[in-house]
């Protein structure tokens, strides 16, 4: 639509004008725009471009075009803009070769693609190449001159407005934020681009740039890689230097996500860029200074890098790990402006390396480039030779002059590196995409169907599912999201003795492989940082070593711990472990806390020494009571063995004998056997003993009263009647033991409560109720012979035997009750012991009380063992 303004003229006039006929002036003047711009719209539609035209750098016609996109300068002149003239165009400063370099990559492959009679036979490939200038808004305006032409004015068409692509496919750009502006400005054209060198994982997602394509892998892969690598290396405190852009915040990002996944913690994350202002790198450093890692994990391109490096260097900083992306890994110009090494050992990731022949030549043959407009030729050939063309307004007599014809070969210069050759390989293997494309839509064989009408969005269609070999072998194809297979190279940066670094390849690290063979390191020597061979440590705490739990650090990062020594029955048996697992029942943990050993069980035992002098007492008491019974036998017709019905005394020995014995079961390991007979022995043989002595003292008794006149007290209380109420008394406590097996017995019982770290074999009861009436049962009859023999105790006789009844009463008694809390507050095996000393206390009470005295009569006082000092009155004595 053509609109015809007013001149200045008459605008002077109407400001001339009385405010009164103002209003009416502009109405009128509206009235005639809209008039012009209604006749207007009658005329032909033609669209015309606004602005001026933009010239590519390098170009080259050709049946399809191919355009291309890259960085010849990595910045422009700022420029303060007053809005009172039209703006200049963008100038741009700071020649780039790696620009020229990825150029001549594509002229290479285009030229190879010309001259082959395999791919696009019969079609010759043209391209437009433009120079971005390292500038987002500079990348998306000579995009849209690739789509649209530099044609002033579009003829008449039947659709206003439209036209065809003017190129088929672009190459470039190199990095992911221009890559990201314009591949959103193109998408919805549908005109494929395909990048050599953005990585950022967002230019993955084909909602948003449903037209981009690359061929090197996303960073999605290269930050896990990254992060995996340095988990390999034990590194989990580290630090993060980022370029503030898509490519380096985002990879960043991923990394950061990955790395926590993984237990490595970031002290610090900064960003910084080339246009930052001098107080924030200084910001930079001086975090760099403050941290105590000693690793330093970067997402940079390199003029980040060399911006923090010549700060790091004017501070003196070195000694860090540096683990880098491709980014600058091979970048051999980072090597050349590191001149303090502080980058060297370096390690990081690349894309493979890679060989095209014949590349390398083609490259070093710039004469090819005389396609390049004059301006930006004449300073790529002063810069690349160091000499001036006399033309050269900046041209001085100190420099030599440039001829045009100067040999490239054995000229060293960051253009000669061929270090960044998988890159350039990229961009070969991106323009054979679109050639295989273009073959297949094309129906080519020996010759192309050229009739076939081509549209971006039908190339686009066929580059995603191309899948060919390069003549180097390599397999190219992009998956679902226009992504290559994610495969990268570790790169160690080693100093050598020239002074210069070699950067070699250590390892491997494929995606596509299962989880735990994706990395690989080669049986090279690394260097680390200042020349180490050691490989650097970077932990905020040292590793926990078994035997200890990890105890974060209040406010600070997962990697920040205390290491805690586990409790007692609670192990851990590896490094860094976050709890401490428990024993099972049986077992208890070391002193270490590394390992679960199996507790030690307690018990009464032969061979320790209070289970020795037991048995031996024991043994003692047997042995005594044998020597008793003995001297009783031989000279049982005396006396002093017939008083008090002789027969019960041997029985009495024997049951003694009896009790000195059943204290052996209680020592040992607890069995079933042991448990049922140790309890059930003791009750039964103490009974026995209680019985003889009660009939004793009941024999006491009746003697007394049958001394009275008319008494016959004897004739119901003879030997039968006594060795009956000894089987009577005693059969009772059988039936209780009876009972008590046979309804819930003694079992071997392992106690684990007593003690954490050792198992008590005790017996256990089975019933409390059967346990307590064998020990009640025989506490019923010692106090029922000791209340006997105490009313006995002054009945008139020599020797009166309820005086030596009561005494051994006395004692039983006094065991047995001070034995009940003893045995109840005793641990472990020390409540068996107890209940041995009672046994044995008891055993030896009764034996010297009862039978001592008379076999001192017996041997040391023979003259008193006669029947008639035995019925001799005397004056009682009382006790």
């Amino acid at each position: 639509m053509k609109v015809h303004v007013m001149p200045p003229s008459g605008l002077a006039l109407i400001h001339s004008m009385s405010s009164t006929q103002r209003w009416s002036e502009k109405a009128w003047a509206l009235l005639q725009l809209l008039l012009v711009a209604s006749f207007s719209q009658a005329e032909d539609p033609v669209c015309r471009r606004i602005g001026d035209p933009e010239i590519p750098q390098m170009s080259k016609d050709g049946d399809i075009i191919l355009g291309g996109i890259f960085s010849f300068h990595n910045t422009w002149k700022n420029r303060q803009d007053t809005y009172m003239h039209k703006p200049l165009p963008l100038q741009c400063t700071s020649l780039e070769f790696r620009g020229f370099q990825y150029a001549q990559a594509m002229l290479f492959a285009i030229e190879e693609i010309n001259n082959s009679t395999d791919l696009l036979p019969g079609i010759s490939l043209g391209y437009k190449i433009y120079d971005a200038c390292a500038s987002i808004a500079r990348g998306v305006r000579v995009a849209l001159a690739l789509a649209n032409g530099n044609e002033g004015v579009s003829a008449p068409s039947e659709a206003p407005c439209t036209r065809p692509a003017q190129v088929q496919a672009i190459m470039g750009e190199t990095f992911s934020s221009p890559c990201m502006a314009i591949a959103t400005v193109i998408g919805p054209f549908h005109i494929p681009m395909i990048s050599h060198y953005a990585t950022c994982a967002c230019l993955s997602d084909k909602t948003k740039y449903p037209s981009f394509l690359r061929t090197i892998p996303s960073d999605y892969y290269q930050s896990r890689a990254l992060a995996k690598l340095v988990k390999h290396f034990g590194w989990t405190w580290v630090g993060a230097i980022r370029t503030n852009d898509d490519y380096g915040n985002n990879g960043m990002a991923t990394f950061t996500e990955i790395a926590q996944q993984l237990g490595i913690c970031l002290e610090y994350s900064v960003s910084v860029f080339r246009t930052d202002p001098p107080d924030k790198i200084q910001k930079t450093i001086e975090i760099i200074k403050a941290s105590t890692s000693k690793v330093i994990v970067t997402f940079l391109s390199p003029s980040e890098l060399h911006l923090i490096i010549n700060e790091l260097a004017q501070h003196n900083l070195t000694g860090y790990q540096w683990v880098g992306t491709e980014g600058w890994i091979l970048d051999s110009e980072s090597a050349a402006v590191d001149r303090h090494h502080i980058l060297d050992g370096a390690i990081g990731l690349s894309i493979p390396a890679a060989l095209v022949s014949g590349m390398e030549e083609f490259m070093l043959n710039v004469k090819p480039l005389n396609s390049l407009s004059n301006e930006l030729f004449t300073e790529f050939w002063e810069r690349l030779f160091s000499c001036k063309f006399t033309q050269s307004k900046s041209s001085t007599g100190n420099q030599r002059e440039c001829t045009g014809d100067e040999d490239l070969f054995g000229v060293q210069n960051s253009y000669t590196d061929m270090s960044l050759m998988p890159a350039f390989y990229n961009v070969y293997k991106g323009v054979y995409a679109v050639a295989h494309a273009l073959h297949n839509i094309l129906s080519c064989n020996k010759t192309c169907n050229t009739k076939v009408q081509l549209d971006p969005f039908t190339i686009l269609q066929h580059i995603r599912k191309i899948n060919f070999k390069t003549k180097e072998g390599d397999e190219v194809y992009f998956n679902e999201y226009g992504d290559p297979a994610a495969k990268y190279e570790i790169i160690n940066w080693q100093p050598t003795e020239n002074d210069t670094v070699d950067m070699v390849t250590v390892g491997l690290y494929e995606a596509s492989l299962p989880a735990g063979k994706q990395l690989t390191l080669q049986n090279k020597s690394l260097i680390w940082a200042q020349n180490s061979q050691q490989v650097p440590v970077s932990v905020c705490s040292d590793k926990c070593p078994p035997g200890t739990r990890k105890v974060l650090q209040k406010g600070k990062p997962i990697c920040c711990y205390d290491c805690l020594k586990c409790a007692e029955g609670e192990i851990s048996n590896i490094t860094d472990s976050i709890t401490c697992m428990r024993c099972e029942l049986e077992f208890w943990s070391n002193k270490r806390r590394d390992a679960c050993v199996k507790k030690e069980a307690e018990f009464l035992s032969y061979e320790e020494i209070m289970g020795a002098l037991l048995t031996a007492a024991a043994l003692f008491g047997t042995c005594m009571t044998g020597v008793v019974a003995f001297i009783f036998f031989r000279y049982r017709q005396t006396p002093i063995v017939r008083a008090n019905n002789s027969e019960l005394s041997f029985l009495l020995l024997f049951s003694l004998s009896l009790c000195f014995l059943c204290s052996l079961t209680f020592i040992g390991r607890p069995s079933e056997w042991s448990c049922m007979l140790r309890h059930t022995a003791f009750g039964i043989t103490f009974v026995l003993c209680i019985s003889c002595v009660l009939g004793k003292t009941i024999v006491v008794l009746m003697a007394f009263r049958a001394t009275l006149p008319g008494s016959n007290w004897m004739k119901w209380f003879g030997p039968a009647q006594q060795k009956l109420s000894v089987l009577g008394f005693t059969l009772i406590q059988v039936i209780i033991c009876i009972l008590w097996l046979s309804i819930s017995p003694p079992i071997p019982f392992k106690n684990f409560k007593k003690f954490n770290d050792k198992i008590i074999l005790e017996c256990a009861l089975g019933s409390a109720v059967g346990f307590w009436a064998v020990l009640g049962y025989i506490g019923v009859l010692a106090m029922l012979c000791f209340i006997l023999a105490f009313l006995a105790r002054k009945l008139p006789d020599n020797f009166n035997e309820a005086k030596f009844i009561t005494f051994s009463m006395l004692i039983f008694c006094a065991v047995w009750i001070t034995f009940i809390p003893a045995y109840v507050s005793s641990p472990g095996k020390f409540s068996v012991a107890v209940e041995i000393f009672a046994i044995l206390a008891s055993s030896f009470g009764l034996l010297i009380c009862i039978f001592i005295p008379k076999c001192y009569i017996i041997l040391v006082k023979p003259e008193k063992n006669t029947k008639r000092n035995m019925m001799g009155k005397g004056t009682p004595k009382s006790l």
